[in-house]
């Protein structure tokens, strides 16, 4: 099986687990999997058309599946799935330069 990182916001689906299992000979028969195992999870990676959300970034053996086959990347007993989700907000710690009076 092959292991899956999960982030903070998902483990209220996975009762807190960090790292899971799931079987899939693609990157979306291993999410179909995860969603047997903790329901609603697919609906918080994928979007109504199957494709990954915007704000999710997934990764099989350290290597984004942007640039691998998508959704359709092999997996393998042995993969390593990362999901993480992205960053946004926040503010400059550097104060802007404001002109003196």
């Amino acid at each position: 099986m092959a292991i899956v990182r999960i982030p903070a916001p998902l483990r209220k689906l996975t009762a807190d687990q960090r790292i899971v299992k799931a079987v899939g000979r693609t990157l979306v028969e291993l999410v179909e999997d995860l969603d047997r195992q903790f329901p609603g999870i697919k609906a918080r990676l994928l979007d109504g058309d199957g494709q990954v959300l915007s704000f999710v970034n997934i990764f099989v053996n350290d290597e984004d599946i942007r640039f691998l086959q998508g959704l359709q990347t092999p997996i393998t007993p042995e993969t390593e799935v990362a999901i993480i989700p992205a960053m946004a907000g926040g503010h400059s710690i550097v104060p802007e330069a404001r002109p003196r009076p």
